[in-house]
């Protein structure tokens, strides 16, 4: 069974984490260094010194991962639906007359459809990405809170970046 750290042993975790986190802060373009001071910095690395962040975005990034597997099927499925239709609809016709108008009708419903469906799956990772940032913000996680601004959102997602690509450092106990 581990031992609670000492003070010294969280001061040196806690040294090791903002030095990190500067280092990745300071490889990123100017746009966003400017995003991130280093108050934020700070404050997140004081968050990582309890491992239930990084378990937390870990397991944030898998519900994504599987969610985005699943949007993509969906979009597959209906591609390949369609691809039927328009089989069908052509083995059904005799004359290139009609072969034509089918497929141009199909064509736009098709179109219309895929459409439809892309804007359904980018609302459903709106939604995920809200629910994510809702989740960190809960967890007190410093630089999270709901917002559709896409630089908030750019700067939370190399965030969560700097806190997974932390998670597989060995970082010292």
């Amino acid at each position: 069974m581990e031992e609670d750290p000492t003070p010294q042993d969280l001061q040196r975790k806690l040294y090791f984490l903002v030095e990190q986190l500067q280092h990745m802060a300071s490889s990123l373009s100017p746009k966003y260094q400017q995003r991130l001071p280093y108050e934020l910095l700070s404050g997140l690395a004081n968050s990582l010194l309890n491992d239930t962040i990084f378990e937390i975005v870990k397991g944030l990034m898998e519900i994504q991962h599987v969610t985005e597997k699943h949007l993509f099927q969906q979009r597959l499925q209906l591609l390949n639906q369609q691809k039927i239709e328009l089989q069908e609809a052509m083995s059904a016709l005799t004359t290139e007359e009609d072969r034509v108008a089918a497929k141009v009708a199909l064509y736009k419903k098709h179109k219309d459809e895929v459409k439809q469906t892309d804007m359904n799956l980018v609302l459903q990772l709106d939604q995920k990405v809200s629910d994510q940032q809702s989740i960190l913000e809960k967890a007190a996680v410093p630089g999270f809170y709901v917002t559709t601004n896409p630089m908030e959102i750019q700067v939370q997602m190399r965030l969560c970046d700097f806190i997974i690509r932390l998670s597989k450092m060995d970082i010292p106990r």
